[in-house]
């Protein structure tokens, strides 16, 4: 095996460890709200309260989904034509190394499909990297692309794919600066407005964000990237860790589409 193989795979694997992870907090977080809740019932409510009060105790800010969010919530972010009858499914996380790799080798080409109506996109985001490796650069990306989200769904396309086209190392928590962020929002015509200067300063959609990693973490995607074409798991990384070219993905989409 190569170093650039190795590398590859040493990235996957600790992309793999990192939901894992992440997969086993949410589970003791689950276990104790559900422990609280038990002896809430012997106490009189009490319990309840200290779980509620705790879940909560993340955020201090009102619940607010950007404007153009679908989904249960707002929790996911649709672009291409609302009448295309295949939905491609995309999972992702602003600091993962291998969607940057696959929006890099392939982003061309699973947009124009969007665009020209042969699929509409669901975007689902994850913020497990955060977690496994510290720091807050996933939530905080995801707060600005909500905020890019807010002004349209355009704007939002735009601003994802300049994130990843501009990712730091997934163990540079460079997203985490605001700055930056909106560093890289002038990239994007007409992005950084007020409203979404003052969104990305202000973490305005850190709720939002939160709760869009947790409807993550309730699906049943393993590992970032994942795509998925009404349903059907698309292979977009390879063996050696590489990921597909556009005219690979074409060929994948037309596949899976024919049955």
């Amino acid at each position: 095996m190569s170093s650039s193989q190795q590398k590859n795979a040493a990235a996957r694997e600790r992309i793999q460890a990192a939901r894992a992870e992440q997969v086993r907090r949410d589970r003791r977080r689950k276990q104790l709200i559900v422990g609280i809740a038990a002896v809430a019932v012997v106490a009189a409510g009490t319990g309840i309260g200290v779980a509620v009060q705790s879940h909560r105790a993340a955020s201090d800010k009102p619940y607010l989904a950007p404007a153009h969010s679908s989904g249960t919530d707002g929790t996911v972010v649709v672009y291409g034509k609302p009448t295309a009858k295949a939905t491609l499914q995309v999972y992702e996380d602003f600091r993962c190394p291998i969607c940057a790799r696959l929006e890099h080798s392939a982003g061309t080409a699973i947009q124009s499909l969007a665009d020209q109506g042969t699929y509409k996109i669901e975007y689902h985001f994850g913020a497990f990297l955060d977690g496994n490796l510290g720091g807050h650069g996933s939530r905080s990306a995801l707060n600005a692309a909500g905020a890019a989200l807010n002004e349209s769904t355009a704007k939002f396309k735009a601003f994802h794919d300049v994130l990843y086209a501009n990712q730091p190392e997934e163990t540079n928590d460079g997203f985490a600066d605001p700055d930056t962020l909106l560093a890289l929002a002038d990239k994007v015509p007409g992005l950084k407005t007020a409203a979404f200067t003052k969104a990305v300063r202000d973490q305005s959609f850190e709720p939002w964000a939160q709760k869009v990693a947790d409807a993550f973490y309730k699906s049943d995607v393993t590992g970032t990237p994942t795509l998925k074409l009404n349903g059907k798991t698309l292979t977009v990384v390879k063996q050696d860790g590489s990921t597909v070219t556009g005219d690979e993905f074409t060929a994948l989409v037309d596949q899976a589409l024919a049955g």
